[in-house]
C-alpha cells in the first residue's frame, strides 16, 4: 500500500468512526424519550450498520437487508437517518404511540426487507431471499444482521446446513453477527458456550470471517467479494456491549438500560467529545 493509499484509509476509518459516534448519539437521545430501551445493541453494532448503510455495501432499494434480532432496530433507525433513508425529526417519535419507529421492529419497520419477531428466525428468511435471487438470475445481495445469542436457537444451524448443501445457490449470501456477548440473561457466555464459534460455521461449510466489530476497515475487507470462493459468508464482528464507551457504571445491565438524566449527560458529553 502507498503512502497515500494509507493516508486514504486512515481518513476513511476517521470518517466512519465520526459516522458512528453519531449513530450513536441518535440513539440515546431516542432512549431517552422512554429513558430505557436496547441503547446497548446500537452502541456495540454502530460500526456494523455504518458499515452496511454508508460503506457502499448495502444498495438500498437493489440489495435485500434482514433484520433477525427485531431489538436492534435502534441501530437501524440510526443507519437510515444517516443514510438519508429516514428524516432525522423522525428519530424523535422513537417509541411513542402510533409511530413508525417501534422499539421492537414489526413488518411495519421501514427500511428493511424482513425483520423477524422470535429470535432465530432471520437467517432462514435471508436464505430464502439469496435462494430467490439465484432462481430468478438476480444480481441482488442478500445482508442479514444476527446477535450472537441467536445462535442459541436450532432454527439458526437448520438453516446454516441448508444453505451449505445450496451451496452453488448462496454466493450472494452475506450475514454479519453482532458478537456482543450479551443477551437477557446476562452475558452470553454464562447461558451457553458457544465457542468455538468460527469453527462450528467453517463447520456447517461456510466461508467465514472473525474480525472486531469496531473496524470499520476490517468489516468492509470481510464484506468483499471473492469471485474464486463462492458459496455462504458469514462475519463475527466482535463487539461490546456499550461500543467501548466509558461512561456507564460497572453495573449497568447492556441488555436493557435504563438511561436516567445524568447517565444521558455523560453519554452525551462522551460522544460529542469524539465528534469535536
Amino acid at each position: 500500500m502507498s503512502g497515500r493509499d494509507r493516508d486514504d484509509a486512515t481518513d476513511r476509518a476517521a470518517d466512519f468512526r465520526r459516522i458512528a459516534s453519531r449513530m450513536r448519539l441518535s440513539a440515546v437521545r431516542m432512549v431517552a424519550i422512554q429513558g430505557f430501551g436496547y441503547l446497548g445493541q446500537a452502541l456495540s453494532s454502530a460500526e456494523i450498520f455504518a458499515t452496511l448503510f454508508r460503506g457502499g455495501v448495502l444498495r438500498h432499494g437493489h440489495d435485500r437487508f434482514v433484520l433477525s434480532p427485531a431489538h436492534y432496530a435502534i441501530a437501524l433507525y440510526a443507519a437510515a437517518a444517516e443514510a438519508g433513508l429516514l428524516d432525522e425529526q423522525e428519530l424523535d417519535t422513537y417509541g411513542r404511540d402510533g409511530t413508525r419507529l417501534e422499539a421492537i421492529a414489526t413488518e411495519r419497520t421501514p427500511v428493511a426487507d424482513l425483520v423477524c419477531g422470535s429470535l432465530g428466525q432471520g437467517l432462514s428468511g435471508a436464505v430464502g431471499l439469496a435462494l430467490a435471487v439465484h432462481l430468478a438470475g438476480e444480481d441482488r445481495v442478500t445482508y442479514a444482521v444476527l446477535s450472537d445469542g441467536e445462535m442459541e436457537e436450532g432454527q439458526i444451524w437448520e438453516a446454516a446446513m441448508f444453505a451449505s448443501h445450496h451451496r452453488a445457490r448462496m454466493g450472494t449470501l452475506r450475514v454479519i453477527v453482532d458478537a456482543n456477548d450479551s443477551q437477557v440473561d446476562g452475558p452470553v457466555t454464562s447461558v451457553t458456550t458457544l465457542e468455538p464459534l468460527a469453527d462450528k460455521w467453517r463447520a456447517f461449510g461456510w466461508r467465514v470471517a472473525d474480525v472486531d466489530g469496531h473496524d470499520v476497515t476490517a468489516l468492509l475487507d470481510a464484506l468483499v467479494d471473492d469471485p474464486d470462493d463462492r458459496g455462504p459468508l458469514i462475519v463475527i464482528a466482535r463487539t461490546h456491549i456499550f461500543g467501548r464507551m466509558r461512561a456507564f457504571p460497572r453495573a449497568t445491565d447492556g441488555h436493557f438500560i435504563k438511561l436516567d438524566a445524568e447517565l444521558e449527560r455523560a453519554l452525551t458529553a462522551e460522544l460529542e467529545a469524539a465528534l469535536a
